[in-house]
C-alpha cells in the first residue's frame, strides 16, 4: 500500500479526533456566521433594486401627510387609503420633466362578508394610462382587461387564473397573475381597472354588508415616470411647487434610505463576524503551533526516513486545508440551515421587500465562503509549517523525547 502525505494527514487527524472537530469547529462557525451574513446582505441589496424596477414609477405623488402611510405601504406592505381628488393626476401630467402619469385608487377590503378576503388592498388602475401593473404579467393578457376581472398578486395563492372571488358584494374573475416581487404591496394586493373598484364601492351601498363611502372623483395616488433628461428628485420640487397639497416621493430615495439604515445594522454584524474570524486565525494558529511542537519527534524521524523539508510543510498544510474545509462545508450548510428555518423570521424583522438570491448568486456566495474557510486554514498553519521545515531531524527527536 503506498503511504503519501494526504495518507499521513489523515492518520494524523484521526489520532486526535477532538482537537481536529474543535478546529473544524472554528471554521465552521466563522463560515456559517459570515456566510449568513453576506446572504441576508446580498438578497436585500437585490430586493431593494428588483422593487424599484418593478414598481415601475420614478415618483409617487400622494395628498399630503399621507407620505408615512404611502411609504409604509411600499416598504411593509400594510395596506394604506387615502385620498385626493382625481384632477391631480391632469395636473401632475402638465409638470416639467414628467413623461407618463397614472392614477391609481386604493380600497382595502373589508372583513365582512361582502369580500372572500379581508384586509387585502384592491388596487384600481386606468388601462389605459398602466406602465406599471400590465407589463409585469406572468402571461400577457391580450386583450384589455374588464371592468370584472382582476389580477392577483403572486403570493394569493388561493386564488389562480380562472378562478373568480368576491369583494363588495361584486364578482370578479383572475385573468392574470403578476410575476414575484419580493414587495408585499404588489405581491399582496388585487389588481383591477379603476372602473371596476368604481362599480364596487356602488355595489356595497345597495348590498348593505359594508358600505364604501368614498366619491367618484377621488383617486389615491399618481404614479410618474420622468424624462431621461431630468432627475427624479427635480421633477418632484417641481410637482411640489406647482401642485399644493400633495407629496411627492421619490422611489429611489426612500430606498436609498432604508438600505443605507439597514445596512448600518447589518455591516455592524458583519464587523463582529470579522472579529471572530480573526480570533479563529489566531487560535487555529496557536493550536498548529503547539501540534508542531508536540510533534517534533515524529517530525525527525520522518526527515531521518528520508522525508524532505517540503514534505514536512506540504503535511501541515495538508491538514490545515482538510480541517478548514471540512469545517467550512460544515459551517455552509449550518448557515444554509438557519436560513432556510427562519427564512419567515427574517423576512418579518427586516420589513421590506426580500427575495432570495438566484441560483447563480448562491454558488458564488457558496465559492467565496468555501475560499474564505480555506484561507483560514492556509494562513493560520502557514507560519508553523514554515517552522517545522526549518527542524533538523537530530534535533527534533531529541527535543521530542
Amino acid at each position: 500500500m503506498k503511504i503519501t502525505i494526504n495518507t499521513v494527514a489523515k492518520n494524523n487527524l484521526r489520532r486526535k479526533v477532538f482537537r481536529s472537530l474543535a478546529i473544524a469547529g472554528a471554521v465552521m462557525v466563522v463560515a456559517a456566521t459570515l456566510f449568513s451574513i453576506t446572504t441576508v446582505m446580498d438578497s436585500v441589496e437585490l430586493s431593494l433594486r428588483r422593487s424599484i424596477q418593478r414598481l415601475g414609477a420614478d415618483i409617487m405623488v400622494v395628498p399630503k401627510g399621507s407620505e408615512v402611510k404611502a411609504k409604509s405601504s411600499l416598504l411593509s406592505g400594510e395596506p394604506s387609503e387615502f385620498y385626493m381628488d382625481n384632477t391631480m393626476v391632469e395636473r401632475v401630467r402638465k409638470v416639467k420633466g414628467v413623461k407618463h402619469a397614472a392614477a391609481q385608487i386604493y380600497l382595502i377590503t373589508s372583513k365582512y362578508r361582502c369580500c372572500d378576503v379581508g384586509e387585502m388592498l384592491m388596487i384600481g388602475f386606468d388601462p389605459k394610462d398602466d406602465f406599471t401593473i400590465m407589463p409585469w404579467l406572468t402571461e400577457s393578457l391580450k386583450r384589455e382587461i374588464r371592468d370584472d376581472e382582476a389580477i392577483m398578486g403572486r403570493a394569493i395563492t388561493a386564488f389562480q387564473v380562472g378562478s373568480s372571488l368576491t369583494a363588495y358584494g361584486r364578482l370578479f374573475k383572475v385573468v392574470g397573475m403578476i410575476e414575484q416581487t419580493g414587495m408585499k404591496f404588489l405581491d399582496n394586493s388585487m389588481f383591477l381597472p379603476m372602473e371596476g373598484v368604481r362599480k364596487a364601492i356602488e355595489e356595497s351601498k345597495r348590498t348593505g354588508n359594508k358600505a364604501v363611502d368614498i366619491p367618484e372623483n377621488k383617486i389615491s395616488t399618481v404614479l410618474v415616470q420622468v424624462t431621461t433628461d431630468m432627475p427624479p428628485s427635480r421633477v418632484a420640487i417641481f410637482i411640489e411647487y406647482e401642485i399644493s397639497g400633495v407629496t411627492a416621493i421619490v422611489s429611489e430615495e426612500v430606498v436609498s434610505t432604508v438600505r443605507k439604515q439597514l445596512f448600518i445594522l447589518l455591516k455592524s454584524i458583519l464587523s463582529v463576524s470579522i472579529l471572530l474570524w480573526a480570533m479563529a486565525l489566531f487560535l487555529i494558529g496557536l493550536v498548529f503551533s503547539m501540534i508542531v511542537n508536540e510533534r517534533q519527534r515524529e517530525i525527525g524521524l520522518l526527515r531521518a526516513m528520508g522525508a524532505k523539508k517540503k514534505d514536512v510543510f506540504k503535511l501541515i498544510m495538508t491538514e490545515a486545508s482538510m480541517l478548514s474545509l471540512s469545517g467550512g462545508a460544515a459551517g455552509i450548510v449550518l448557515g444554509g440551515a438557519f436560513l432556510f428555518f427562519f427564512k419567515d423570521f427574517i423576512k418579518s424583522s427586516l420589513n421590506i421587500p426580500y427575495l432570495w438570491p438566484d441560483p447563480l448568486q448562491f454558488v458564488l456566495l457558496i465559492a467565496f465562503s468555501l475560499l474564505l474557510s480555506f484561507l483560514t486554514g492556509i494562513m493560520a498553519a502557514l507560519y508553523p509549517a514554515l517552522r517545522s521545515m526549518k527542524m533538523e531531524p537530530y534535533a527534533a527527536i531529541r527535543k521530542g523525547e
